[in-house]
């Protein structure tokens, strides 16, 4: 089968690659459509510890069944599948909790950090397990579907927050988790959804999918604008989906007491904190991390057309030209959300 193969750091090669066979208990999915996620991007040049050569990565995707090991049930060939970028262990006393995110042990697919090494999705082929595959619905399409990863990480962090219909929320960063947070947020019936970013050009999509107010981060009033939208208490939550100290920052400075801040952005390993503001106002902080079994309910809000992923793509390209691809995302070109690479 052919793929595109991290060969060393910064350089992709699309080339031959033995085809995989499903173990017992996997399918062989033929896939159809491959997102590159942003830590895809920020792995390829070995800054993460994520992505040691030689890899094939890739870990949003989705395809048709084309084969089956032994053990496997309610799957057959010919089903259109999307998949968890997650493999988890179902005897984990994580994942018998309800949260197969945490399982120990866990393996993530398209990642090599020493520990492991697992091949994901930029290729022909993948072999996946059956139990975190996912039906596509007839409505929604394999591009769409190779969308229900980073949708589902969004709403991950939503139902740990559980925003109630009429609060009010703030979201800092709206890049692609950023904006599927805007979205769900209006799905849950939030009055005021503020986003927050350097770009203006991803503020001006932000309102397009339901933000009702939008703040350059570099306005110098941003904390009384956020004041006098929310009775000057500030608002009910924040999800900060970048990862730096100045982002978490004004997540916290902006929730009002009693608040919650949900940290979805992983960029530092380590940031400034300011404890007294957290503890003397008594904010809920939280990490979120991945997913913990929101597919489904995804999977129907896109069906549904609550949810809007073709906004958020910005190239459908052959898988070929996917070293390319990476570069422009690396260099931060403008306008580039989300590639899906189609083998």
């Amino acid at each position: 089968m052919k793929a595109l193969v991290l060969e060393e750091y910064n350089h992709f090669k699309y080339t031959e690659f033995e085809k995989p066979k499903p173990l017992d208990g996997e399918v062989l999915v033929e896939v159809k459509a491959v997102g590159i996620c942003g830590s895809d991007v920020h792995g390829m040049d070995g800054s993460t510890g994520r992505r040691i050569p030689p890899l094939i990565m890739g870990h949003e995707a989705a395809g048709m069944i084309v084969a089956i090991g032994s053990s496997v049930s309610n799957w057959q060939v010919g089903d259109r599948v999307t998949f968890d970028s997650t493999i988890y262990k179902l005897d984990d006393w994580y994942t018998r909790k309800g949260q197969y995110n945490l399982s120990d042990d866990r393996v993530v697919l398209g990642v090599s950090c020493g520990d492991y090494r697992r091949h994901g999705a930029f290729a022909d082929y993948v072999t996946i397990p059956q139990h975190i595959l996912y039906k596509i619905p007839d409505e929604v399409s394999f591009e769409q579907a190779a969308m229900v990863e980073p949708v589902a990480v969004a709403m991950h962090a939503l139902n740990l927050t559980k925003p109630e219909v009429g609060e009010s929320a703030i979201v800092v960063g709206v890049g692609m988790i950023g904006l599927f947070i805007v979205q769900l947020l209006k799905v849950a019936g939030c009055s005021k959804i503020i986003a927050v970013d350097l770009d203006d050009d991803k503020l001006k999509l932000a309102e397009e999918l339901g933000a009702t107010h939008c703040i350059n981060s570099n306005d110098e009033k941003l904390y009384d604008i956020i004041q006098a939208l929310t009775e000057n208490r500030g608002a009910d939550h924040a999800f900060e989906a970048v990862g730096i100290a100045p982002t978490v920052k004004l997540s916290i400075q902006n929730v009002r007491k009693g608040g919650t801040v949900t940290l979805l952005g992983n960029l530092s390993p380590e940031i400034d904190f300011p404890l007294q503001s957290v503890v003397t106002r008594q904010i809920k902080v939280q990490g979120s991390c991945a997913i913990a079994g929101e597919y489904p309910a995804v999977l129907d809000l896109i069906a549904a057309g609550k949810i809007n992923v073709e906004a958020l793509i910005s190239a459908k390209v052959p898988l070929s030209e996917g070293n390319d691809w990476f570069q422009r995302l690396y260099k931060k070109e403008k306008g580039l959300i989300k590639v899906i690479l189609q083998p």
